[in-house]
């Protein structure tokens, strides 16, 4: 069984006004803004399995969850302040137009994301806010945690791993921070009959016809 692990630093955002902006100050290596207005962040990298497309394995995955610090933070923190955040790992690249409306429909198939559930390996999407209780400490609480994905084996020579979070446009102005992250994935690499692997390669193949970001 094979362990494999990805890390995302620190996002912090700057809300003044209508725009929300990116604090290059920081360790936000890795960071971009999405949209302003909307206040979408997201962060992209991946898993690098050319080593095992070389000896014609298949990943079976037996597993994958994610590492938190910290809850997202807000100063100055106000009751009602929001805060959506999504980590996926899928087996094709997401685009912009992605990004943008995973943080409300997920990987459903009634929605405009172009993410099935074969290609999720791993979603989770969570909504926070701050109330009245927790307000002086300046961290959000968990309102929901949603996990969709389907641990679909692939011949895949990378897993996309993005990182989304929104704050919410009418937030007040201030200062924002989401803290580092481990994902974690397990699987196990097997051959596969010939015939079926190459059309699990095929597949693959077709599932990642758009463009990488390195």
């Amino acid at each position: 069984m094979k362990t494999l692990a990805k890390e995302f630093g620190t996002l912090r955002a700057d809300k003044v006004g209508p725009n929300y902006s990116l604090n290059t100050g920081v360790s936000s290596e890795g960071w971009e803004l999405i949209s302003a207005t909307s206040g979408v962040f997201a962060n992209r990298t991946y898993f690098d399995l050319g080593g095992l497309s070389m000896e014609d394995k298949t990943l079976f995955f037996t597993g994958a969850t994610m590492q938190d610090t910290l809850n997202p933070s807000a100063n100055p923190s106000s009751p009602g302040q929001l805060a959506i955040m999504v980590d996926v790992m899928t087996n094709k690249p997401l685009s912009d137009a992605d990004i943008l409306a995973i943080p409300v429909f997920g990987n459903s198939s009634t929605g405009p994301v172009e993410l099935t559930f074969d290609q999720t390996i791993y979603m989770r999407l969570r909504t926070w806010n701050i109330d009245l209780d927790n307000q002086a400490g300046g961290y959000f609480i968990t309102l929901a945690d949603n996990q969709l994905g389907s641990l679909s084996p692939t011949a895949s020579d990378r897993i996309y791993c993005t990182r989304i979070v929104q704050f919410a446009p009418v937030n007040p102005d201030g200062i924002y921070a989401v803290w580092p992250v481990r994902y974690i994935l397990q699987a196990d690499a097997k051959e596969e009959p010939e015939f079926q692997y190459l059309m699990r390669l095929k597949r693959s193949y077709e599932l990642q016809q758009r463009a990488d970001r390195d």
